[in-house]
């Protein structure tokens, strides 16, 4: 009788006097309000700015590495292209193989480029929040998730000092920017496969494991560091000893991907492409050095200054903390009256749960991947293009985007951990809840306003350029026909990439001779 009577005050509460753990009803209104509004906002402002970005697309013509890549595609194939690579270049194969795919449909491939990244970012950025946010037993806000994708990826394009590089010309994309995508699709295939029942699907995992790593490590130096350190210390972690993973399958996948990832570096850096670029290098101390090593550690803190110069980056935490927010608010509560009660006989044992300093460690592993792969892709910077390597900004992607998504998840994990004891508190618990999610609403779309002014300088260079590259190679095209091989060439430079007669001497002049090959003349001099 009294856990009747008990049941029968529950029914009777009202949303006034909601006094349960989860959040209470005047909470749960935020999301049909307050957040799908945010959301449709963020969406759009950042969805534009990509947008923008992909539409740049169709007006990028060649620059610098262009030029080469392209006679050497049509004129030599991708085969061609990528035994050239091996042998003269620097040992990317893979690179080199991708670059011939690309080109070898003329300048189409360059055009759409940006857009496939884009699109496929997007997607295994989406499709990595859900997971993360199914993991923590919450329902995942489809529209937010896209918003907070593009928000990321707007950060990572234009937050930057090389906008142009890094999503609008070929030869970076495909050497820093596209590397990142293919690992992010490479984990969400270790997630679906790697606890699959089925051995096949998780054999052909662990096979791709293998394969995709090799391949990234003739693809991308910086890359390569920056995810073999995230592998080798997720493994680490993932030892069954440490109770984080049942089963030696985790291990097992970051074993086979640091294995590919060391076989690709080892083909490249004994490739006669790779030896003949270090022999053009200056002497200098080893890298290991005392000297090299403050060399090095300063270059390093000239990279953290830039970036952390950049106050647009706060948009990646306060997009994650809104989307924490809106995923625990719209997530049901289970009642205590309602829940399935099963006796201790009829449960099976569960495994002992992973020690605190374990979750911990796996909480706070971002921090070692961004602060050491940052480290390594200075000292690789230096070792390759010596004391100015650092400010190429292009190979930063590598561990910009997991400091992003890192930053994002921290945002996420403290909306999912704040949201329902905020919303619990009475009787301003809503209030605050709705206060914490507006400021974060706001500084995100601050934030992503403020990459406006770069991206319309960005919009305006490359477009002119554009006109003025369509005329000259117009003027040339008609001047080859008419049997000239000595024909006038005006620079017309972009995003700080080599232009012709960048140099006095003329047989160190690459750029010229690659553009001479490609409209098939002896050679160009300055207009």
């Amino acid at each position: 009788m009294s856990t009747m009577a008990a049941e029968g005050e529950e029914e009777r509460v009202t949303p006034s006097t909601h006094t349960g753990p989860g959040p209470g009803p005047g909470a749960r209104r935020l999301p049909r309000t307050l957040l799908p509004a945010a959301a449709a906002t963020l969406l759009a402002a950042a969805g534009a700015l990509v947008a923008v970005g992909c539409f740049l697309g169709l007006y990028t013509r060649p620059a610098s590495d262009d030029w080469c890549a392209a006679w050497k595609a049509r004129d030599l194939g991708v085969l061609g292209i990528t035994a050239d690579f091996y042998t003269t270049q620097n040992g990317r194969i893979t690179n080199a193989f991708l670059s011939g795919l690309l080109y070898s449909g003329g300048p189409a491939g360059t055009k759409i480029l940006p857009t496939l990244i884009t699109v496929l970012l997007t997607a295994a950025l989406v499709l990595l929040g859900r997971r993360l946010l199914r993991a923590l037993g919450h329902a995942p806000p489809l529209l937010l998730l896209t918003a907070c994708a593009l928000v990321l990826q707007a950060l990572l394009y234009y937050a930057g000092t090389r906008s142009y590089q890094v999503l609008l010309w070929a030869p970076a994309t495909i050497s820093h920017t596209l590397p990142s995508v293919i690992g992010l699709w490479a984990l969400l295939l270790a997630l679906a496969t790697v606890p699959h029942p089925r051995r096949a699907v998780r054999t052909a995992g662990l096979a791709g494991a293998l394969l995709t790593g090799f391949a990234l490590g003739t693809l991308s130096e910086p890359f390569a560091l920056v995810s073999g350190l995230a592998a080798a210390l997720t493994a680490v972690l993932c030892l069954p000893r440490l109770r984080l993973a049942t089963t030696w399958r985790p291990f097992t996948w970051c074993l086979l991907w640091c294995t590919g990832l060391l076989c690709g570096l080892a083909v490249l850096y004994t490739s006669p492409g790779a030896r003949w670029r270090r022999a053009q290098q200056p002497e200098k101390e080893p890298l290991l050095s005392t000297a090299e090593l403050r060399a090095t550690y300063e270059d390093w803190l000239h990279m953290w200054d830039t970036v952390t110069g950049q106050w647009a980056y706060l948009a990646a935490p306060a997009a994650g903390l809104l989307l924490g927010l809106a995923a625990t608010l719209r997530t049901p509560q289970p009642s205590p009256s309602t829940s399935p009660s099963t006796s201790p006989s009829s449960t099976p044992p569960s495994p002992a749960p992973p020690s605190r300093w374990t979750l911990a460690a796996l909480l706070l592993l971002p921090l070692p991947v961004v602060v050491l792969g940052s480290f390594a892709v200075a000292a690789g910077l230096r070792s390759g293009y010596g004391p100015t390597g650092w400010t190429y900004a292009r190979t930063w992607t590598s561990y910009l985007l997991p400091m992003e998504i890192a930053l994002c998840g921290y945002g996420a994990l403290l909306g999912a951990w704040a949201g329902p004891r905020l919303a619990a508190r009475r009787p301003a618990g809503p209030a605050t809840v709705a206060a914490c999610a507006t400021a974060a609403f706001c500084l995100t779309l601050a934030a992503t306003a403020s990459l406006v002014p770069g991206l319309q300088q960005l919009t305006t260079t490359t477009v002119a350029r554009s006109i003025a590259w369509d005329a000259q190679n117009a003027r040339i095209r008609a001047e080859t026909a008419r049997g000239a091989t000595d024909i006038g060439y005006r620079p017309l430079p972009i995003g700080t990439l080599a232009e012709p007669f960048f140099t006095a001497d003329r047989s160190r002049d690459w750029v010229a001779a690659c553009i001479s090959r490609w409209y098939g003349i002896d050679r160009i001099h300055r207009r």
